[in-house]
């Protein structure tokens, strides 16, 4: 038997409706167990299960609102939908439960490309899969940014987080921290900070420890002790725990100001917010600096003794930082014995006693007592201990190499980049050009400014000049000249760089580059060619007597650009004429009664516009051929003439 529509709804809602006397009384087993629990393994799933609902439902102060209780309302079905199904609100970063099937194994595969150092690929398979049906998940995104930042591809960096943000992905707080540092790492604090303050205000996630230790020691690093300074009280005021490594970093940038004072004061705030005791060594050798500075060299020495105290916390980080305090003062013995003993205690993963700033501070003290095959040696067992030389070790290096002459030793190391998947960088290039130069080697000088640019680097303008003026110095001048004109337009030039240019080719005789040079400044090249510029090169040419060739060029100049622009003019006019004689043959044709009004009412400002549509009228009346044509235009006549 059928049911009519009203009669199964009247049915529906009954069954779905609650039986009041029916009273279904859950098991015992069922209840939580508040007081104890069964097993430990019942209270570790009882521990994730309320760890995931932390995740699922964060606290309200990671969503920036006020925390005042909100009177209860009356009526439950104008109460407001809860904060995560609000689009209006910001959304939170994923969870890592999102990683999981066909997107855990995108996942894997960019890990793959990474670990192949094949970035560019990484990237482009990224770019590619955020609107696919598998989008990947910020940490995959992570990966790949950090394999950027490894390799100091800042603007490859920026331009992937530009493109995610534009896509919706949501950043997490290690989106964020990787974004300080790469601001940081480019000497750009003030962007970085206010990056930083956009995150505290605005952010749906809180800051890790690992974010104020980024920014203060990329603020050391700027040396902008203050502005770090004024982080740790903010991290203070938040109500973060005292963090020792935050204290190091500022205590190192005194010490790298020689403000002995300040360091012994940070420390004695340290030691007094953790109850008189630091058990964490990692200031230790910051501490030791600040007692160097103070001539206080004993006290330094009682606090080395320190690190081979049973039970003091000291990691990688606190032997390196002690380690450089001991290279740096005339220690260089003692940090030996110390190295040899953090080699042999170093067993990775268990425990890391070195890492990379530990063998750059040795690379230095060797360098330093003049024994560069053993720097060199000790560079080259990095790979050993499981440590990975990044583009700042092997400037280190080279740098000390070609500033004591040995650029045969340079060059070799800078050949094991490539080998270890370091990618040189400006400072690189710029380094190895100059020692040519002073080696009277021009011609590898040039290759090496050539490679730079090739590889997609963009050198600045203080490292073409010295390029330039090199060359022209050992007269090279159609070498000097096919840079000029292969950067000319890959740099903003000044003045000074066009004059020394003009002065070169002047003095050569070749004066027609001189006005060929002035040609091109003249068709806006984003130099000012002023009264002043032109007498320098009225000056040049007049020592051949060619000085009104410089009038004659901006005259026939001026002559060619008022024929552009009368061109212009009348291509405009002739587009206006076609715009006009469309759009009224479209009236006429689809009767379009509010635009014919409008035609035929002009007002005198308007006359010496509508007269261009009055042989419009006419022709249309006479392609028409009808008498209702021929009255509209006697119509149209009159009002413009009368």
């Amino acid at each position: 038997m059928a049911l009519s529509k009203a009669t199964f709804l009247t049915q529906l809602k009954t069954i779905a409706q609650p039986h009041r006397h029916i009273r279904i009384r859950q098991p015992s087993s069922l209840f939580p167990r508040f007081l104890s629990f069964a097993s430990p393994e019942e209270a570790a799933a009882e521990r994730r299960r309320r760890k995931r609902q932390i995740r699922i439902e964060p606290p309200l102060s990671a969503l920036n609102r006020n925390n005042q209780q909100q009177s209860p309302n009356p009526n439950p079905k104008s109460q407001s939908p809860p904060y995560y199904l609000n689009p209006s609100n910001p959304k939170f970063p994923e969870h890592a439960s999102a990683l999981t099937g066909n997107r855990l194994n995108l996942h894997n595969h960019i890990l793959t490309l990474i670990r192949q150092n094949d970035l560019d690929e990484a990237a482009l398979y990224t770019r590619h899969s955020i609107y696919s049906n598998c989008r990947p998940t910020i940490f995959t995104i992570n990966a790949v940014l950090y394999a950027l930042l490894r390799q100091s591809r800042y603007s490859d960096l920026l331009s992937l987080h530009r493109f995610i943000t534009q896509a919706g992905v949501v950043p997490n707080v290690i989106t964020h921290n990787l974004i300080f540092q790469t601001y940081l790492d480019c000497r750009k604090p003030d962007t970085a900070l206010e990056h930083f303050k956009q995150f505290i205000n605005d952010a749906p996630v809180n800051p890790s420890p690992t974010t104020f230790r980024i920014v203060v020691k990329g603020l050391i690093d700027n040396n902008k002790v203050d502005r770090a300074m004024d982080i740790k009280d903010q991290m203070d005021a938040k109500g973060y725990a005292t963090d020792p490594l935050v204290y190091h970093y500022l205590m190192l940038g005194y010490a790298r100001n020689s403000d002995g004072d300040a360091v012994l004061r940070l420390y004695e705030d340290l030691k007094g917010k953790l109850g008189g005791v630091v058990e964490d060594g990692v200031v230790l050798g910051s501490l030791m600096k600040g007692y160097f500075l103070k001539g206080m060299e004993n006290e330094a020495m009682e606090c080395y003794q320190e690190v081979f105290v049973e039970g003091k916390k000291m990691s990688d980080i606190a032997y390196s930082s002690v380690l450089d305090a001991l290279a740096k003062n005339g220690k260089f013995d003692e940090s030996l014995k110390l190295f040899d003993r953090m080699i042999k205690e170093h067993n990775p993963p268990a425990k890391l006693v070195v890492n990379l700033g530990s063998f750059n501070v040795m690379v230095d003290g060797y360098c330093a007592e003049g024994r560069f095959k053993e720097a060199i040696q000790v560079f080259r067992s990095m790979g050993e201990y499981r440590c990975r030389p990044d583009t700042l070790s092997f400037n280190n290096l080279i740098e000390q190499l070609c500033n004591n002459g040995m650029i045969l030793e340079a060059e070799e190391v800078y050949g094991e980049m490539e080998g270890k998947g370091v990618n040189p960088d400006e400072y690189t290039y710029g380094l190895l050009m100059d020692t040519c130069f002073k080696e009277s080697r021009p011609d590898d000088a040039a290759g090496y400014f050539r490679k730079m640019v090739e590889s997609g680097l963009r050198p600045n303008l203080a490292v073409y000049s010295r390029l330039v003026d090199g060359l022209v110095k050992v007269g090279k001048i159609d070498d000097a000249k096919s840079f000029f004109d292969l950067m000319v337009k890959k740099l903003k030039m000044d003045v000074a760089s066009y004059q020394f240019m003009m002065k070169v080719l002047s003095e050569a005789g070749r004066l027609d580059d001189v006005l060929q040079i002035v040609d091109m400044l003249l068709d806006d090249n984003g130099v000012e060619f002023d009264e002043e510029f032109q007498e320098f090169v009225k000056a040049e040419l007049r020592k051949e007597g060619r000085e009104e060739d410089l009038a004659k060029l901006m005259e026939e100049k001026d002559r060619l650009k008022a024929e552009a622009k009368a061109k212009e003019a009348e291509a405009a006019e002739a587009a206006k004429k076609r715009i006009g004689s469309g759009f009224l043959l479209t009236s006429k044709l689809f009767g379009n009664k509010e635009t014919e009004s409008e035609s035929t009412v002009a007002t005198p400002a308007e006359s010496s516009e509508s007269t261009i549509a009055t042989p419009t009228v006419s022709e249309l009346a006479e392609a028409d051929g009808s008498d209702e044509g021929e009255a509209k235009n006697d119509r149209a006549s009159e009002q413009l003439t009368g």
